[in-house]
């Protein structure tokens, strides 16, 4: 097995692999082939032996007589279907992370917010195994189920990977050295609180890219960069993916989409003492204004700048509930024997 594990397989399926099985109506099942076992469904079923030795792309019959499509799964796939404490960053959103951020192999990035490890996947696959991913979780469950979905996928711990469990402002500096890190990636509530021990690990042309999910946060961390004064102007975005419908004449858009996941932000670290040119159009009254400040107006104050307010239940997130996380620990794949 190559460093980067059982998801970069090719040729016939060997047992141990994750193999995705899709019915005619489009439903897909991942199983682990293992021999002896069989995949269930109400109506019939397929033996994993039938499946051990086939090539990838190739289809089998249950016992009922229903063909399924048998592939390897895509990461886009497997994170989207993988066991979760933690809401995942979306395919379409990781993409535009790895794309926008220029995460490059061998780059040394760091990550906060792990999550359940959709989004560090995608950037260990862009780093390579000559680059390095040191996230951070504040969570030692959304960690360790994170760990688990990584091992699951690329076959074994990834060598490219360093899991800290711990709050970024704290453990950063004591984990990287100053200046050595191309890319940073927050994913988390309140990513304006992190930006002077970022500057400080980001090496100069360094970019940070934020994911936020409300435009009050997206407000926030843009005026946080500006006033910071050693970040480039900060550009927002965030990507709407729709399907098309394909079925003969009958070509058009379908009902249902990937609506508003989240926002994304991106800057870059000047060089040290160098500050942005002046920018020509004033930035908005608001979170600029400093707390206590003569000239700012209760008005000028806008709802939930108090960080106490910034939650993930007050942001509309849905909060894993402690019974499902002890269920989701209890699932996780045990590390490698070394």
């Amino acid at each position: 097995m190559t460093a980067t594990g059982s998801a970069y397989r090719r040729g016939p399926f060997r047992e141990g692999d994750r193999v995705q099985l899709t019915d005619p109506k489009g439903r897909m099942h991942t199983i682990t082939l293992t021999p002896g076992k069989q995949f269930h469904t109400h109506r019939g079923h397929v033996k994993h032996d039938d499946l051990i030795g086939a090539p990838d792309g190739s289809t089998i019959t249950n016992t009922a007589g229903t063909e399924y499509l048998v592939l390897r799964p895509l990461l886009s796939d497997y994170v989207m279907s993988m066991p979760r404490g933690a809401a995942v960053v979306y395919p379409k959103d990781a993409g535009q992370i790895v794309q926008m951020a220029d995460v490059f192999p061998g780059a040394t990035v760091v990550e906060a917010g792990v999550g359940s490890g959709a989004l560090s996947m995608s950037l260990l696959r862009a780093v390579g195994d000559t680059g390095r991913v040191h996230s951070f979780e504040r969570r030692a469950d959304f960690a360790e189920i994170a760990r688990a979905n990584a091992r699951a996928f690329f076959g074994e711990d990834h060598p490219a990977w360093t899991v800290s469990v711990g709050d970024l402002v704290e453990e950063l500096p004591g984990a990287v050295e100053p200046g050595s890190v191309d890319r940073v990636v927050l994913d988390m509530l309140a990513p304006w609180e992190c930006l002077e021990v970022v500057a400080e690990a980001l090496a100069p042309g360094g970019v940070l890219i934020c994911y936020v999910a409300t435009a009050t946060q997206l407000s926030k961390v843009a005026e946080a960069m500006r006033d910071f004064g050693n970040f480039t102007e900060p550009e927002a975005w965030e990507s709407l993916v729709r399907g098309w419908h394909l079925e003969g004449l009958a070509v058009r858009p379908q009902h249902r989409m990937h609506g508003h996941t989240g926002f994304l932000i991106t800057t870059r670290r000047l060089a040290p003492g160098v500050t942005p040119p002046m920018r020509k159009r004033r930035p908005g009254k608001g979170y600029a204004a400093q707390e206590g400040d003569e000239t700012t107006t209760p008005a000028e104050v806008p709802p939930g700048a108090d960080d106490a307010e910034w939650t993930s239940e007050a942001l509309g997130e849905r909060v894993a509930s402690e019974k499902k996380m002890r269920k989701l620990a209890r699932g996780v794949v045990p590390p490698s024997p070394r």
